[in-house]
C-alpha cells in the first residue's frame, strides 16, 4: 500500500501543471543558453564571455528574503575565482572613467554576507558610464525589486548587447558595451524585456520596452529554453509595457 501510496504522489507531481500549461517553479529551471563558460556562485548564476571580459548574462531568482536582508555593502571588488580562463581584473578599471556596473545589483544581494561579497566579483561587473549606472540604471534596478516585492518571487536575466560597443578598458581589453537589457518573468504569465544604451537618459523606462524576442535576436541567447514552447512564443513575442 505504502509503494502504491509513493507512486502515486510521484506520478501527481510529475503530471502536476498550472492552468496555463506552465510547470510549478521549483520543477523548472530557467538558466539562458548560449555561448560562454557557466559559473555557478551561490545566490546567481553568470555566462562569462572571455572575448568580452564579462557575462553574455547573470540569471537569478530575486525574492522579498533578498530584498529586504540586513546586510550592508561589502564593496570587496575582486577577479571571480571561478572563472577558468580569469576574470577583468581591478586594474582594467582603475582611470578608465567608467564606472564598475553591476549586473546582478548589490542591493538585491541583501540576504546575507555571501550573497553581497558574491555581488562583488568583477565578472558580474560591466563598464558604463556613470551617469548612466547612477541613473536611469539605478531607477531600473530599483523599479525591478519593486515587482519583485509584488509578485513575491521575480526570474531576472541582465547583460550587455556586444553590438555598437563604445570601445575597450584596461590591459584585459574589458569590452564597453553600447547596451544593456534586462528580462523579467513573474514565472506565470507576465514577461518584460528593456534595452537601454549606455548613456545619461532622462526618457521614462517605458520608453526602452521591447520584446523579448527582439533581445534573443540581438544576443543569440534562449532566455527561458524550458519553458511550454506555445507559453514562450506568446509571452516572448508580446512587448509588454504594462507589467
Amino acid at each position: 500500500m505504502r509503494k502504491m501510496l509513493l507512486l502515486f504522489v510521484f506520478i501527481l507531481s510529475m503530471s502536476c501543471k498550472s492552468a496555463d500549461g506552465i510547470q510549478p517553479d521549483e520543477k523548472i529551471g530557467f538558466e539562458p543558453k548560449s555561448l560562454g563558460e557557466i559559473v555557478k556562485h551561490t545566490y546567481y548564476t553568470l555566462a562569462y564571455s572571455e572575448d568580452n571580459e564579462q557575462a553574455y548574462w547573470v540569471y537569478y531568482v530575486l525574492t522579498p528574503e533578498l530584498i529586504n536582508g540586513n546586510q550592508s555593502r561589502t564593496d570587496d571588488f575582486r577577479a571571480d575565482p571561478l572563472v577558468s580562463t580569469g576574470s577583468a581584473s581591478l586594474g582594467d578599471y582603475k582611470g578608465s572613467g567608467y564606472d564598475r556596473g553591476h549586473l546582478c545589483p548589490a542591493a538585491d544581494m541583501k540576504l546575507n554576507k555571501t550573497s553581497m561579497s558574491e555581488s562583488f566579483f568583477l565578472s558580474n561587473m560591466s563598464p558604463q558610464v556613470a551617469e548612466f549606472n547612477r541613473g536611469i540604471w539605478s531607477t531600473l534596478e530599483a523599479q525591478v525589486r519593486e515587482w519583485a516585492l509584488k509578485y513575491s518571487k521575480l526570474y531576472v536575466v541582465t547583460g550587455p548587447i556586444f553590438k555598437d560597443n563604445i570601445g575597450a578598458i584596461g590591459e584585459n581589453k574589458v569590452t564597453v558595451p553600447g547596451h544593456y537589457y534586462k528580462v523579467l518573468f513573474d514565472g506565470n504569465d507576465k514577461m518584460i524585456g528593456l534595452i537601454l544604451p549606455n548613456a545619461k537618459s532622462s526618457s521614462p523606462l517605458e520608453s526602452f520596452v521591447v520584446s523579448v524576442d527582439s533581445i534573443e535576436n540581438l544576443t543569440g541567447i534562449d532566455f527561458f529554453p524550458e519553458l511550454d514552447d506555445q507559453i514562450e512564443n506568446q509571452l516572448e513575442g508580446s512587448k509588454n509595457v504594462s507589467f
